[in-house]
Parts: structure tokens; C-alpha cells; sequence
């Protein structure tokens, strides 16, 4: 065999190398996400989304309670889950991931908030802690205000209610819509009315409430915690290049709070908060597409930065 017939061969077998090394599986042209309606998870899939339509694949996205979202990962009907809030979804982890019938790609964001919160006029008079809210409960009418039926932080306060924990048995959880609590929780504070409510970092009701975190409930909502990427099982491997998408891509609470921010303050959409931010930040579209290509296999950094 000559010079250019090995050179030939050579060139034939790292181009089939490269192919199959991000050949996938027909299926993984359209990436099904799931989507509990919450505020951060729509930052976190809107980016998702437009990095992988920039690669050349197709998103939806699912709007659907938590469990219905662990189920469908289960079933295969969700591919991708980027809200596996820890500790909260425990229940739901230990049931799912713990077991091996959902796959954990990643820890995407670290050093959540997700429990009880009040505003901190009602928190300086003595709410501190999950303890205090019993001595002040005509103030509070009695009412805890969550989030959408089905949510696990929800369970957790019904849980505390049954078992009379903190003396809540005569309180009640008000079930409702992220945005009709933070409703409430705005119409209370306008009126220096107390009120305690599900609260979380990162979400821009941290910048737009002056508001403090209860003490005592760790036992139902943990220290402070972590987000995962969870994927059907067997998905990164069948779908390698979006794996490492999945793999690559973690977020901070400033980037989150500050295009949430833009979007609740109805200065843009989703959608258009979240690429200026990108054009803001076109760095970490370098980290998040390392060792990631489009569709075709062609430069992804590129090609998604041609978008912006």
C-alpha cells in the first residue's frame, strides 16, 4: 500500500470514527422536556431549548406536575427533566433514580432555598422559625400559600399538618399556581399583612419582596440544596451528543434571578430575556458546548452562536 492510499485509509477512518461518535438514534432528533410551569425550570428549559436548536434538533416541551413528570420519564414519554429539586423531590428521587428507572446526568445548580418563607417585617416580629408561626397564627389566618396541587414541596406541608408538627393541625395549605401565591404574597406585603408562603432561590421574588427563610423545617424541606438533570434511562447513551450537552450544562442563581427578573418585570420575553443574557455572557456557551456538535456533526459553538 503506497503513501496516499494509507493516508487515504487514515483520513476514511477517523471521518468514520467521528460519525459514529455522535451517530444517534432517529428518536433523538426531537428532545421531549419536562416543564412543572415553574418560573426558574422555564429559564433552565428556555436555555436548553435554544441550544439545541441551534444544534439542529427539534424541542417540546411538556407542562406537567412533578410526579406526572417522574412517571413519563419512567415510560419513556419525557426525555429530559432539568427541576429535580433536592432535597424536596426526595420522595420522588429515592422512588425513581434511587431505584435505576431514571438516570441522573447532572447537578445543575447548587445552593438552593426551597422551604416556608415570610416577609421580613413579619420575620423581625418574631417569626423566625417554623415554631413561631402557631404563636402568631390568627395573623397568618391560618393558611400556608404552596404552590400547584401535586408539588412535593406541598406534600411535605400537608405531611406537617396531618401530624400536627409545629402545632399546624388546624392550618391549612392553600393550593394554587406559582404566580396566583406570589399574587397573594404581594397583595399581603402592600398591606404589611402577614402571610408565609413556599419560598425558593434562585426566583426574582428574592430581589422583588424583602423577605426571610423560616428556621426549623429541615426535617420536610432539608439545608440548603441542589438542582439535577434527570434523563429517561439509557438516554445518554442512545442519544450521546445531547448527553453531553445535558452533562455540560449547569447555571447559577445570578444568571437565573436575572433573566427571570427580566421577564416577571414584563421587560421581555422568555425567550428574548434569555438571549440577551447570552449575548451578554457568549463565554459560557464554550463550556456548556464542549465536546458537543450539531445534529450533523458540524462546530456547535458555532453554529449556536450564529443564532445570536
Amino acid at each position: 500500500m503506497n503513501t496516499r492510499h494509507v493516508l487515504f485509509a487514515g483520513g476514511l477512518l477517523l471521518a468514520t470514527t467521528a460519525f459514529q461518535a455522535h451517530a444517534e438514534d432517529a428518536s433523538c432528533a426531537t428532545v421531549k422536556l419536562g416543564d412543572p410551569g415553574w418560573s426558574d425550570i422555564a429559564v433552565t428549559n428556555g436555555i436548553a431549548s435554544f441550544l439545541l436548536d441551534g444544534l439542529g434538533y427539534k424541542v417540546q416541551s411538556q407542562t406537567l406536575g412533578v410526579p406526572i413528570i417522574f412517571a413519563g420519564l419512567q415510560k419513556g414519554q419525557v426525555d429530559v427533566f432539568l427541576g429535580n429539586w433536592m432535597p424536596a423531590q426526595q420522595s420522588n428521587y429515592d422512588k425513581f433514580v434511587a431505584s435505576g428507572e431514571v438516570d441522573k446526568v447532572a447537578e445543575n445548580l447548587t445552593g438552593t432555598e426551597y422551604t416556608l418563607a415570610v416577609p421580613t417585617y413579619a420575620y423581625d416580629a418574631g417569626v423566625k422559625t417554623f415554631d413561631d408561626l402557631q404563636k402568631h397564627a390568627d395573623k397568618f389566618d391560618k393558611k400556608i400559600y404552596g404552590i400547584a396541587s401535586g408539588a412535593p414541596a406541598n406534600e411535605s406541608i400537608k405531611e406537617m399538618i396531618a401530624a400536627n408538627e409545629f402545632g399546624l393541625k388546624d392550618w391549612t395549605l392553600v393550593e394554587s399556581s406559582e404566580q396566583a401565591m406570589l399574587v397573594q404574597v404581594g397583595r399581603a406585603v402592600r398591606r404589611d399583612e402577614f402571610v408565609v408562603f413556599l419560598g425558593w432561590t434562585p426566583h426574582p421574588m428574592n430581589v422583588q419582596h424583602d423577605m426571610k427563610y423560616l428556621k426549623g423545617g429541615e426535617k420536610y424541606f432539608g439545608e440548603s440544596g441542589t438542582v439535577n438533570t434527570l434523563a429517561r434511562k439509557g438516554y445518554a447513551a442512545q442519544c450521546p451528543n445531547v448527553g453531553k450537552l445535558l452533562a455540560n450544562l449547569t447555571f447559577t442563581q445570578d444568571m437565573e434571578n436575572a433573566i427571570m427578573d427580566q421577564v416577571l418585570s414584563k421587560q421581555a420575553s422568555n425567550a428574548q430575556a434569555i438571549q440577551a443574557w447570552l449575548k451578554a455572557n457568549p463565554q459560557v456557551i464554550d463550556g456548556w458546548l464542549q465536546g458537543v456538535t450539531t445534529r450533523d456533526g458540524g462546530d456547535g459553538a458555532a453554529a449556536v452562536k450564529a443564532k445570536l
